[in-house]
C-alpha cells in the first residue's frame, strides 16, 4: 500500500450512502473496507465494486466488536427510514449505541479518525427554522420515532466525550433529505415511495395536506461533504448540517415526480404519522464557511436520474407499468 492510501472503513457500506462513499474513496485511490449486515444494505449495490482489488466487503453487525486495523472510519450503519428503523426499534437503538461504542473503541485502539452520520432527526419537530448546529432540539422521548431520534443524539454524545475524554479525532455530520439511485425501493421514504409508486401507476401517498416541506439533498453532493469533512483540520469536529436549504413541499414534489414520470398517477390523501416534523430544513451557514461547500444538482436533475435508476431496477423486477420519455 502506498504512503498516500488510506485504509478507510465504512459501516453500513452496503447501503444507500455507504456504497456511493465507497465509490468516492475508491476513486481517490484508498483502500476500502464495507462492513453491513444487510439489514437495510443490498449486496447488489456494492456488486459493481467488488472486482476492485481494493475494496473488500464484510458481513459484520456493528452491535459487537470489530477487529480491523485502519485509518479512518466511517460510522453509517443504522436503518434511517421510520419502516426500517421501527421494524425493531430495540435493535435500531442499540445500533446508535453500542455500535457508536464499538466503533469509538475501535478508533481509540487504532488511532483512526472517526466520522458519525448523525441525522437532521435529532431536531426532532423543530420549533426554530431553519435549523442552525447550536439548536437541541424538539425530540419526544418516548415516541415511536424516539429509537432513532434520541439513538443518535446519544451518538453525537458519546462521540464527543471520546473526543474530550481521550483526544479522539471526530467529525459528527448532521444529515438532511437525501436522494438518488440505490435508495431501498422499500424504505418508506418520500422521494423513493413517490417515484416508485408513479412508476407503478399507483396512487402516490401524501400525508396530511402535502404542506409539509423537506429539503432534498442529491446524495453526490452529500458524499463531497462527507469527504471535505473529513480531511478538515482536527478542530472542525462538527456538528455540521449537511443538506439542501431550498425547500420544497410534499405536495410539490409529488406533482413533480408524477410530471417526470409521465405516469397517470392520482394522489392519495392520508393522516400525518405521529411525531412526523411540518418543517425540516438545514441552516449550512457552517459548512458553506468551514468546509467551501454547498449542493450543486437541481432537484430536477436529481430526480430524473434517481428516476431512471427505479425505472431499471422495476424493468428487472416486472413491475414497471409507465414508459418514460425523460430528456437525455
Amino acid at each position: 500500500m502506498s504512503s498516500s492510501q488510506k485504509r478507510i472503513l465504512i459501516t453500513g457500506g452496503a447501503g444507500f450512502l455507504g456504497s456511493h462513499l465507497g465509490e468516492r474513496l475508491l476513486a481517490e485511490g484508498n483502500d476500502v473496507l464495507c462492513v453491513d449486515n444487510y439489514f437495510t444494505g443490498r449486496k447488489a449495490n456494492i456488486a459493481h465494486l467488488l472486482p476492485n482489488p481494493n475494496f473488500e466487503a464484510m458481513r459484520h453487525d456493528i452491535c459487537f466488536p470489530l477487529y480491523v486495523e485502519v485509518d479512518e472510519i466511517y460510522n453509517l450503519a443504522c436503518p434511517a427510514s421510520p419502516i426500517h428503523y421501527q421494524f425493531d426499534p430495540v435493535q435500531t437503538t442499540k445500533t446508535s449505541v453500542s455500535g457508536a461504542i464499538n466503533m469509538l473503541g475501535l478508533a481509540k485502539r487504532v488511532r483512526a479518525k472517526i466520522f458519525q452520520a448523525s441525522t437532521s432527526e435529532v431536531y426532532g419537530d423543530p420549533i426554530v427554522h431553519p435549523q442552525r448546529e447550536d439548536y437541541r432540539g424538539n425530540v419526544n422521548p418516548i415516541g415511536p420515532r424516539a429509537c432513532y431520534d434520541e439513538g443518535k443524539r446519544c451518538a453525537e454524545t458519546l462521540f464527543f466525550d471520546y473526543h474530550r475524554q481521550h483526544k479522539l479525532r471526530i467529525r459528527v455530520a448532521r444529515i438532511f433529505n437525501t436522494y438518488g439511485p440505490r435508495m431501498h425501493p422499500h424504505d418508506g421514504r418520500v422521494v423513493s415511495n413517490f417515484i416508485v409508486q408513479a412508476l407503478k401507476g399507483e396512487p402516490i401517498t401524501v400525508y396530511g395536506d402535502g404542506s409539509q416541506s423537506r429539503a432534498f439533498c442529491y446524495v453526490d453532493d452529500l458524499i463531497d461533504g462527507f469527504v471535505r469533512l473529513m480531511a478538515a483540520p482536527d478542530d472542525v469536529t462538527g456538528p455540521i448540517n449537511l443538506g439542501n436549504p431550498v425547500e420544497t413541499t410534499v405536495g410539490e414534489l409529488a406533482e413533480k415526480i408524477i410530471a417526470l414520470t409521465g405516469s397517470r398517477s392520482t394522489i392519495e390523501r392520508k393522516p400525518l404519522p405521529v411525531d412526523d416534523p411540518v418543517q425540516r430544513c438545514p441552516d449550512i451557514s457552517r459548512a458553506r464557511d468551514v468546509l467551501g461547500w454547498q449542493p450543486h444538482v437541481p432537484l430536477e436533475l436529481g430526480l430524473e436520474r434517481t428516476i431512471v435508476y427505479f425505472d431499471r431496477l422495476l424493468a428487472e423486477e416486472g413491475e414497471r407499468k409507465t414508459v418514460l420519455q425523460l430528456r437525455a
